[in-house]
């Protein structure tokens, strides 16, 4: 998680000098301040601190990974990544879900948004608690 969270400092790094150097130069250009632009850069700057912030704080509280450290042997990352699901519908219907609601933003239709944005609920339960009911539920009981 150290190189993570290294990547996100440079790059907010970045977009914090590009924000500061996008709203001097637009204010003395223009006579004024282009704003969305300028908010649409510090916004990303907020964004990517917030990731690398994450990433930093989880670094503190887990063991160096094999790629965090500069003696591993690519051998060492071998082993199980994590569970997939080999055949899952969801991911279908969650991206369906959400391209309903992002059409009932760009067409500004109040009521397909809020259709949408329960279909994307309902939807991410599901893929949420896919196996935990229904025919492929484990066994742990």
């Amino acid at each position: 998680m150290k190189t993570e969270w290294r990547i996100f400092l440079v790059i907010a790094t970045f977009l914090f000098g590009a924000t500061v150097l996008y709203g001097a130069w637009t204010a003395g250009e223009a006579g004024g301040v282009e704003w969305v632009g300028t908010i649409a850069l510090l916004l990303s700057f907020l964004l990517c601190t917030m990731c690398g912030g994450f990433f930093w704080f989880v670094s503190r509280r887990i063991d160096l990974r094999p790629e965090d450290r500069p003696d591993a042997e690519i051998a060492d990352g071998a082993g199980e990544v994590g569970f997939f699901s080999p055949g899952s519908y969801w991911p279908f219907g969650l991206a369906l879900a959400a391209a309903i609601a992002g059409m009932g933003l760009a067409f500004w239709q109040l009521w397909l948004v809020g259709a949408g944005l329960v279909a994307v609920v309902f939807a991410a339960c599901g893929l949420l608690f896919e196996y935990y009911s229904g025919t492929r539920r484990t066994a742990e009981h």
